[in-house]
Formats: structure tokens, C-alpha cells, sequence
């Protein structure tokens, strides 16, 4: 009979998906008591490749569900815990390793017969002077409840109506859910004895810049929970990128009206803000000679980026979260 059912969103990272299916393979629970359900966003012919070498393990059975078109995580996710045997549905991500006695603990915490729901704890190893990325990663750490690391009842799933699909990316649909079980009543408990490891993944090159455009789900959660998200989370565009974006303003207008004097106190504002953010940036990260390049590079188009897509997630939410 299956007790738990992991649920795993994936696309296109087969690599890591196997260090996470071995993790999940190493739990010190009955095989037969556990499935792993491994969602595809979207069509995904490498990691259909990759489970097929996992499809002998008959105990845990490993479910490969491919969802016909890209949803996001959130869509991935309620894909797979709605076709799970399970009545607990225990959540993590591909780049994350479970600790072998993740399932134990969870279970051990979690009564199948109550709407309830759980957060472990993450563990993210990084170096003694991170790079700024690390840094970041890092973060996941202190938060409240990540879906690298939860579980919950189905009935507590169905009770919250599950992910939010309109959140589309890996960015608030966790917070989204910890918000609607807190509305709906369904106790939450932090079990610090179920351990994941999220290792840093490798990124791109300015990769912060892209992430940006992240924050326009900021104006949807707050949009949903504005109480719970100024009282859990209160994160909005820092009043520092509007006075950067200001002084860069004053500084193209003292250009084009041929008014020196007000092109050299914008000039001034815009360089010594931006180099304070680089500062504050480099502190405690990496002083590689890319890295500081990158910072450098990045610092310059995040407050432009940041404002815009926040922007941009208040105008499409319909939301004053500016």
C-alpha cells in the first residue's frame, strides 16, 4: 500500500534528476510504501530518456507523467500530486538530495488522516566566500516553506485548491500555498529532522539580471495575501533602485537640454549610488576577477530590470504594487 508520494517537477535537467532519484532510492522506508512521481513541464525527450533506465525499480515505483505543454512548476507539481496513491504528498526539486531519512521523518510527522502540512529543513553548502549567486541560493535556507522541501495531506491540498497555476515560473507558488493553507486553518509544522540538501547549481554568467524578471510574481502574491505578504515577506522594489533610475533620469535630461550643470549632479547621483551597490554586493562574496566584473555589469541593469518587471506584474495583475 503507498503511503507517501513524491511529487518532482523537472525539465531538461537529467543530470541532476538522477542524483535526486538515487537520494530518493537510499530512503531508509519500506520500498513498498512510497512511489516517486517525476513530472515533466513540457515535453522533455532527455529526461524521458533518463527515467527509462529506472523503469525495472518495481519497489518504489517511479512514475513518469509529461505534461503535454510548458505550465510551470505549479503546474507540474498539481499534475503530479493529483495522479498520486498517496494520501501524504511530499514535495522536492530535481537539484535537491534528500537525506536518507527524509521519508521517515515526514511520515512520522504527517497523519495521512488530518489536513495537515510540514516543512523540513534545507541545508544549501556553499564556499567561505560565496559568489553572489550562492549568496542568493543560500536564502532558501531561512524561509518559511519552500517546495524544495514539504509535504502535506491530500485532503490539506484539496482543501487550499493546490499550486496557483498563474504563477508560472519557480517564484512564489510555494509562498502562495503556505498562504492558503494558513487561511484555510491547515496546521503547519517545521520538522527540522527532515533534511534536504539543495547544492548550488551552476548558473550563467549575469544570471541575476534574468531573475528579475521574477519579482513580477511579487505583485500577484501580494495581490491574493496582501496582509500575510506585508507581514511575512514584505519584499518590494527598494527605494535605493528608484533613486538610481532617478538620478540616471536627471542625467539624460541635463544631456538633451544642454544643461550641463544638472547632467553632472545626475551623473554624479547615478555613479555614486551604482557604486555603492557594487560595493555592498562584493562585501562578502567572491573577489574573483569575473566575479567582480559581473557584479560590476549586473549592478548597472538590475535596478532598471528589478523596477520594470515589478512594474510590469502590478500593470498585469491589476495590483498598486509599486
Amino acid at each position: 500500500m503507498i503511503t507517501v508520494s513524491i511529487v518532482i517537477p523537472t525539465y531538461q535537467r537529467p543530470k541532476l534528476l538522477a542524483n535526486c532519484l538515487k537520494a530518493l532510492l537510499q530512503q531508509k522506508f519500506d520500498k513498498h510504501q512510497y512511489e516517486i512521481i517525476v513530472v515533466s513541464d513540457g515535453p522533455d525527450e532527455q529526461t524521458k530518456a533518463a527515467i527509462s533506465k529506472w523503469s525495472l525499480y518495481d519497489h518504489p515505483q517511479i512514475k513518469y507523467l509529461p505534461l503535454s505543454q510548458k505550465k510551470g512548476p505549479a503546474g507540474a507539481r498539481n499534475y503530479g500530486w493529483l495522479n498520486a496513491k498517496g494520501s501524504i504528498i511530499a514535495f522536492t526539486d530535481d537539484d535537491c538530495l534528500p537525506d536518507a531519512h527524509w521519508l521517515q521523518q515526514i511520515v512520522a510527522h504527517c497523519d495521512p488522516e488530518k489536513e495537515i502540512a510540514i516543512t523540513g529543513k534545507v541545508i544549501v553548502p556553499i564556499s567561505g566566500r560565496p559568489t553572489d549567486h550562492e549568496q542568493n541560493t543560500a536564502h532558501l535556507q531561512t524561509a518559511d516553506f519552500i517546495t524544495a522541501n514539504c509535504a502535506c495531506t491530500k485532503k490539506a491540498l484539496i482543501k487550499a485548491g493546490g499550486f496557483d497555476e498563474e504563477f508560472e515560473m519557480a517564484w512564489r507558488e510555494d509562498s502562495d500555498l503556505h498562504f492558503k493553507f494558513i487561511h484555510n486553518n491547515v496546521p503547519i509544522t517545521r520538522v527540522e529532522s527532515a533534511v534536504v540538501v539543495h547544492p548550488v547549481r551552476p548558473s550563467s554568467w549575469g544570471v541575476s539580471i534574468k531573475d528579475q524578471k521574477k519579482t513580477m510574481y511579487n505583485a500577484l502574491l501580494y495581490k491574493k495575501h496582501p496582509d500575510l505578504y506585508n507581514r511575512l515577506i514584505c519584499q518590494k522594489t527598494p527605494v535605493f533602485y528608484y533613486c538610481i533610475i532617478a538620478a540616471f533620469i536627471m542625467m539624460l535630461a541635463g544631456w538633451i537640454s544642454h544643461y550641463p550643470a544638472l547632467a553632472t549632479v545626475g551623473f554624479a547621483g547615478w555613479a555614486g549610488l551604482t557604486t555603492w551597490f557594487i560595493y555592498k554586493r562584493l562585501q562578502h562574496t567572491s573577489l574573483a576577477p569575473s566575479h567582480v566584473l559581473e557584479m560590476i555589469y549586473t549592478s548597472i541593469i538590475i535596478p532598471f530590470a528589478s523596477v520594470f518587471w515589478q512594474w510590469y506584474g502590478a500593470i498585469k495583475y491589476r495590483v498598486l504594487f509599486i
